[in-house]
């Protein structure tokens, strides 16, 4: 390889690796606070991508209310089928939500909340008689269909092959050049890679973030121990190394500190405390307890909240933000003794107390119309209930697409037809008639339609998605 060719490669890699290399154990540096008046770049939007993992149940998560489908939801559900009363009614879409999503009924009569249905992922359009007749090796058919790890590695990547090393949030940020690689409050998920970079991870609001956990505050005013151990470091780094690979670890290193003596401040701020905005604060005031957040999905966030009012500090007129929450995998216990009890209904319930407090505050901050939040998930659950008053792994799911630019107040795609056998059931035999949904959307469309709405150009859409090419004309849902 030429040494020039070398050198623009180092450059591409240090680009990406002191990003990955600030996001490891960062700690509490400079005195950058929350401005009062949040600022942001121009034409400034983001993408906040809500991971469920384990296999949200959809089914449960937005139901039919028309009589004839209701009945043929209770009739097979059981057990598990939520009363029609209780549901939270979509205006006279003729779909209810989960009772534990009803802090998001506001933003459906706000028009702000799109429900998305049967998505999952696609080469391209399918049917029942082409699935059933293609080999398990053939393009048509995603790989190890109803397995979490590679499920969720499909979802994540945009792609039919669980080998896909990147992920489409991933491979945006690098296309699209926004100034940060995927910014995830909800660790390392493939989404963010890409074939450069790592997703830069940030902890908790009031977490410590700086390069070995030296910050500023310990290294420069500290305890002497720390003193000495931040300014050698510092020291090494800042010498010219040897080799190649040597260079490419110091400059990693640099960029920590670089990144954390950006950040580390912002990243600190809680509730209530120096810094801190109080339109984020009041919004999420009913998930604030004694200054600190409710852990889990609000946590994230929140975190969110702050760096988005924070852009000019985070820098960058675009940004992909990733969250998650666990616990989908409802394959027992899955309802309570009453609608808003057991696992499910926990879980619902803090996904949508957290999306309408985000929400609330990006209305607050006047940025509503610039941030679109959305879900994702392993697969949906089998129609089915099991012995265990659970529901079993599946594939075609509904998924909430929420935030100030959604032409709501309608539904998107074809709710699949609720018999089992039917034309959208992958089963023919009695003992695989399940209820496991083949998706008549594709993640590439819903990842399009998105990223279309972020700024990508048709060309971009096709190098980021890939099978997209594969759905003709249909390359949006339209619900931006």
């Amino acid at each position: 390889m030429s040494k020039e060719r070398m050198n623009l490669s180092r450059r591409h890699w240090l680009k990406a690796a002191g990003l990955v290399g600030a996001s490891a154990g960062l700690g509490t540096l400079g005195n950058l606070l929350l401005p009062a008046t949040p600022a942001r770049a121009a034409d400034y939007k983001a993408l906040v991508c809500i991971f469920l993992y384990g296999g949200n149940d959809g089914l449960n998560t937005i139901v039919p209310t028309d009589a004839t489908r209701y009945g043929q939801y209770a009739a097979v559900r059981k057990g598990l089928a939520l009363p029609q009363a209780s549901l939270v009614p979509l205006g006279t879409s003729g779909y209810g939500l989960h009772p534990a999503l009803s802090a998001l009924e506001p933003i459906w009569t706000e028009g702000r909340l799109a429900p998305v249905f049967n998505v999952g992922p696609l080469y391209q359009p399918l049917t029942k008689a082409q699935f059933r007749a293609a080999p398990q090796s053939s393009d048509l058919v995603p790989d190890s269909l109803f397995s979490h790890s590679d499920q969720q590695v499909l979802w994540e990547a945009s792609s039919t092959d669980a080998l896909t090393r990147t992920g489409w949030g991933g491979r945006a940020a690098e296309v699209l050049g926004t100034a940060n690689p995927v910014i995830s409050v909800g660790g390392n998920g493939r989404f963010g890679l890409s074939s450069l970079s790592a997703p830069l991870v940030l902890p908790d609001p009031g977490a410590t973030f700086g390069a070995y956990e030296l910050g500023t505050e310990s290294w420069r005013t500290g305890y002497a121990p720390l003193v000495a151990r931040a300014t050698a470091l510092r020291g090494i780094y800042t010498e010219a190394q040897d080799t190649d690979l040597a260079e490419v670890y110091a400059q990693m290193q640099r960029d920590a500190f670089t990144v954390s003596d950006r950040l580390a401040a912002l990243i600190k701020v809680t509730p209530g405390q120096p810094g801190s905005v109080a339109a984020i604060d009041n919004a999420f005031a009913p998930l604030i307890s004694n200054g600190t957040v409710a852990n889990g999905l609000p946590r994230q966030l929140y975190q969110i909240a702050k760096l988005i009012a924070g852009n000019a500090t985070v820098q960058g007129n675009r940004q992909i933000f990733f969250a998650q929450l666990g616990g989908f995998d409802t394959h027992g216990n899955q309802i309570g003794g009453t609608v808003l009890t057991g696992n499910h209904a926990t879980l619902l319930k803090q996904v949508g107390d957290s999306l309408a407090c985000f929400h609330n505050a990006m209305k607050a901050l006047a940025l509503a119309d610039a941030v679109t939040a959305f879900t994702q998930s392993d697969f949906g659950r089998t129609f089915t209930p099991n012995n265990s008053s659970g529901t079993d792994h599946a594939w075609g799911n509904h998924h909430l697409v929420v935030g100030g630019a959604v032409r709501g107040g309608t539904t998107y795609g074809s709710y699949p037809t609720l018999v089992l056998g039917g034309p959208d059931d992958v089963g023919v035999d009695s003992w695989e008639l399940q209820g496991r949904w083949i998706p008549t959307l594709s993640v590439d469309q819903y990842a399009a339609t998105l990223l279309g709405w972020f700024g990508a150009s048709p060309a971009q859409l096709d190098a980021v998605l890939p099978n997209l090419a594969n759905f003709g004309s249909a390359r949006s849902i339209g619900f931006l």
